[in-house]
């Protein structure tokens, strides 16, 4: 029995088809495979070959851009382009300094450290990172007044990946220590559809021309969601249909999700029917319109905004947020100001 077919067989036995599908990572595993985003993806090959050539770990780099759009991903397939290993972990996750003093001290030669939504970083945290990203060292102080005492760690020479979905709240001392900065942009729908196609074979799911493009429309430009999107779809292809996704398939199912021909869920709808009816086409603030929906601020910024600000439907002016009159075309809504 081969590798493949024994594989196989553990999944039948012990793993339902959904489990298959949440173990089988669809991300690609090198730059080759990685789609879209030719310009940063051209750059980050050079950089790693000229690493790879000095026998240097590579520069710190970070990524920015909306949530989905491949930062991890890419994070991983450096690792794997390097032959190293990576740690993971957030902004959030790390409270103290003495968190991060373990993390450092175990990263080996080359080593990546990958720090989601690196912005929210706190203040004490972001000092303490300095030195490790200039000299690979840092210093550690014990006790107080007195008695302290500085401990200094020499750490291994490591590539720090950061990425935020908000570059904008990024000191300007630690955005100067990365070497390489990129950032990710909203993929077009040609690029979602090969995302789609690889990841229909990945899940052994039929699809068509027709039927990939029906949910690339539908992705918002981000294949986190085109994935999100084509599980879904599959699993009404399965029970309602003969199993292949094909226009009319991924139509019906996308429209029993409420996911609209511009892929505009229930919360950006509501975002900008507030905003049209209740604030007559705006413009209102941030802090307004996230107490109106009862919503925090961050989700708005950082979900929502992106995608609605990308498609035209919000503009962000000076005086707040306002929805345009391709929103209320779509919506069907027309305030007198927008008319």
């Amino acid at each position: 029995m081969t590798e493949d077919t024994s594989r196989e067989v553990l999944f039948a036995q012990n793993e339902t088809e959904e489990d298959n599908v949440l173990n089988l990572s669809l991300r690609p595993q090198k730059l080759d495979e990685f789609i879209g985003q030719p310009d940063l993806v051209e750059n980050l090959k050079i950089a790693i070959e000229a690493a790879k050539r000095r026998g240097e770990p590579l520069e710190h780099l970070l990524l920015s851009g909306p949530q989905g759009l491949g930062k991890t991903t890419l994070a991983y397939i450096m690792s794997q382009e390097m032959g190293t290993k990576v740690t993971a972990t957030s902004g959030p996750a790390i409270e103290r300094a003495g968190d991060l003093i373990g993390i450092l001290t175990n990263l080996s030669d080359g080593d990546i450290l990958f720090i989601d939504e690196i912005h929210r970083l706190s203040k004490v945290v972001e000092e303490f990172i300095y030195p490790a990203m200039e000299q690979f060292q840092i210093d550690f102080v014990i006790d107080k007044g007195p008695y302290a005492k500085t401990i200094k760690f020499n750490l291994k020479r490591f590539t720090l990946v950061g990425a935020t979905t908000r570059s904008g709240l990024l000191t300007s001392p630690l955005r100067a220590r990365f070497g390489l900065n990129f950032h990710l942009n909203f993929y077009e729908a040609a690029d979602l559809v090969t995302i789609l196609h690889r990841s229909a074979g990945l899940l052994g799911v039929e699809i068509d021309e027709a039927g990939a493009l029906e949910i690339a429309k539908r992705a918002r430009g981000t294949p986190r969601i085109a994935n999100r999107l084509l599980r879904r779809v599959r699993d009404y292809a399965q029970v309602k249909a003969n199993g292949k996704i094909t226009k009319e398939v991924a139509e019906a199912a996308l429209n029993a999700q409420r996911i609209d021909t511009l892929g505009l869920d229930e919360i950006d709808r509501r975002v900008l029917t507030i905003i049209l009816k209740q604030y007559s086409g705006g413009p209102v603030g941030l802090e307004a319109l996230a107490a109106t929906m009862n919503e925090e601020q961050d989700t708005l910024v950082d979900v929502v905004e992106p995608y609605l600000l990308k498609a035209g439907l919000l503009r962000r002016t000076a005086r707040g947020r306002e929805a345009t009159a391709l929103a209320a075309e779509h919506l069907g809504l027309a305030p007198k100001r927008l008319i």
